[in-house]
C-alpha cells in the first residue's frame, strides 16, 4: 500500500493537539483551552484533509492499475520498465535486425497497451538485388546466394558461361571435335587433316591423295587415312631359292622355278599389299578384309594368321565359305598406330601343297575416332 502523505500526517497532528479525544466537540475543547480554533477554522481543516485523503487514496488507486508485463523481443531489448496507466514502453532491435511491429506501446485506461508486440527479424541481404542478369537472390544467415539465370555465372551473376561449356552441361555435344568460343557465339574447329562440314559440327577428312595435297614421290603410292596420308612403296621380297618380280603397284609373284629345286617350290606363289585406313577404337568383332581364290586347282584351302603375338592379339582369320577366308578385328585399337598382318592362303592336294598366297595387310589407325 502506498503511505500517506507527510501533509496530511501534519494535519492529523494539529487536531490531535486541538482535542485529545476522538469526538470533537466544540463547547468541551473551548473549556479546556482559550486557543483553540472555532468551528468554522475547524470545519476548513477537516475539509482540507478529507481532499488530501481522497487525492491520496485516487494515487493509491491509479499505481495499483498496471497493464500486463511486456518481454522484450528475441535478439532485441525494451526500454521502460513501468507498466502503469499512461507509461510508455519503447524497442530496439540488435544490429542486423530490423523491427516488425510497435516499435513503442502505452499502457492504456482499459489496462491494454497500444500497438501491436513487435519482433526482431534479420535484415534481408536481397534487399538491395544484388543478384544481376536476372538472378535470384536467396537469403542465408547473415549472407545470401544467387542462383543465376542460364548463361550466367559468378557470385552475383556477373559474369557470361562462355557458350561452349553453357552448352556442354545443358545439351548434347555441340561439336564432333572442338568448341570455340567467339563473341556472342561459338564456332567448331576441325583438327588438321580434317574440314568442317556444311552442318557447322562434324569433320569430314580431307583426301590428300585426291587432292595432290602430298609430299609422296614418284616410286611411292599415296595412302589417304584419317587426318593425315602415307607414303608407301612396295618391293618384291627377297628369299632365299626364288625370285620374284612385281606384276602390279600391288602384287609380286614368283618366277617360275626349276624342275628339280625343291626349296623354291616350297616358297610363297605371290605376295599381296593392302593398306587399311581406319579411326581409333573401331569396334570390335568386324571383318577387316578378305581373302579369296579366284579360281581352285586343288581340293583343300587352308587360311592362317602369320605374324607376331600383336598381329595376334588384335586379329584372326575365320572361314566365311569353302574359298573364302576373313580377318576378323577382336579388340579394339587406340591410335594413331601402325598394324600389321599377314594371311597365308595355302592350296592342296590330296594333303601336298600346290602354292601357297601371302597377302600383306597394313592397317594405319588415326588419332580421332572420326
Amino acid at each position: 500500500m502506498q503511505p500517506i502523505d507527510p501533509e496530511v500526517l501534519g494535519y492529523i497532528a494539529i487536531l490531535l493537539k486541538i482535542c485529545n479525544t476522538a469526538v470533537l466537540n466544540f463547547a468541551y475543547c473551548s473549556a479546556l483551552c482559550q486557543d483553540c480554533p472555532n468551528r468554522q477554522e475547524i470545519q476548513g481543516m477537516l475539509k482540507q484533509v478529507q481532499k488530501l485523503l481522497s487525492a491520496h487514496e485516487a494515487s493509491c488507486l491509479q499505481s495499483l492499475r498496471t497493464c500486463p508485463k511486456l518481454d522484450a523481443p528475441i535478439n532485441g531489448r525494451k526500454l521502460g520498465k513501468s507498466h502503469g496507466v499512461g507509461h510508455e514502453v519503447h524497442f530496439l532491435c540488435d544490429p542486423g535486425y530490423e523491427i516488425v511491429g510497435s516499435e513503442s506501446r502505452v499502457c492504456q485506461e482499459s489496462l491494454t497497451w497500444t500497438g501491436q508486440q513487435p519482433t526482431c527479424r534479420g535484415l534481408s541481404r536481397c534487399a538491395s538485388s544484388p543478384c544481376l542478369n536476372g538472378g535470384t537472390c536467396v537469403d542465408e544467415v547473415n549472407q545470401f546466394s544467387c542462383v543465376c539465370a542460364k548463361g550466367w555465372a559468378g557470385e552475383t551473376c556477373q559474369s557470361p558461361v562462355p557458350t561452349c561449356e553453357f552448352k556442354a552441361q545443358h545439351a548434347r555435344k555441340l561439336c564432333l571435335h572442338k568448341c570455340v568460343n567467339t563473341p556472342g557465339g561459338y564456332r567448331c574447329s576441325c583438327p588438321a587433316g580434317y574440314n568442317v562440314t556444311r552442318d557447322g559440327r562434324s569433320c569430314k577428312d580431307i583426301d590428300e591423295c585426291a587432292t595432290r595435297q602430298n609430299n609422296c614421290t614418284n616410286d611411292q603410292m599415296c595412302v589417304n587415312t584419317y587426318g593425315g596420308f602415307q607414303c608407301v612403296r612396295v618391293d618384291c621380297p627377297k628369299i632365299p631359292h626364288a625370285t620374284y618380280v612385281k606384276t602390279s603397284p600391288m602384287r609380286c609373284e614368283r618366277n617360275p622355278c626349276p624342275l628339280d629345286n625343291k626349296a623354291c617350290s616350297q616358297t610363297p606363289t605371290s605376295f599381296s599389299y593392302h593398306y587399311l585406313a581406319v579411326v581409333s577404337n573401331l569396334s570390335a568383332p568386324r571383318v577387316m578384309f578378305r581373302v579369296s581364290a579366284l579360281r581352285q586347282l586343288g581340293d583343300t584351302l587352308r587360311f592362317t594368321l602369320l605374324g607376331g603375338r600383336q598381329a595376334r592379339r588384335h586379329f584372326t582369320v575365320q572361314r566365311s565359305d569353302r574359298q573364302t577366308g576373313q580377318l576378323m578385328l577382336v579388340s579394339p585399337v587406340q591410335g594413331p598406330t601402325t598394324l600389321e598382318a599377314e594371311v597365308e592362303m595355302s592350296e592342296l592336294e590330296r594333303r601336298v601343297q600346290l602354292g601357297r598366297y601371302i597377302t600383306k595387310i597394313t592397317m594405319f589407325v588415326s588419332q580421332y575416332e572420326f
